[in-house]
């Protein structure tokens, strides 16, 4: 059988409830009032100049990246190098 809600239906509600109820709509509200000023706040900051980087110094990173890979490449095979002389003396090749 179910139960039909009127203006004459009631329930029971503790005190403790309605306080945690009243504690967490206050930290809601204040989390939004605090996230709106944040927001006004940062619309009031100058916007930082762009970052442009020039051809010169694009060409010098891009050098330099491809420097490192080519040493690198060559450390690797110094030491495959390395590793198949171990090898052959580990297992008398």
């Amino acid at each position: 059988m179910a139960k039909e809600l009127n203006e004459d239906t009631g329930f029971q509600v503790s005190i403790k409830t309605l306080v945690g109820i009243g504690a967490a709509m206050a930290t809601v509200i204040s989390m939004w009032f605090m996230l709106q000023a944040d927001i006004a706040e940062a619309r009031t900051l100058p916007e930082p100049p762009p970052q442009d980087v020039s051809r010169m110094e694009f060409d010098m990173k891009d050098k330099m990246i491809r420097q490192t890979i080519l040493t690198t490449q060559e450390d690797v095979e110094a030491m495959k190098k390395t590793l198949e002389r171990i090898e052959d003396k580990l297992y008398n090749r």
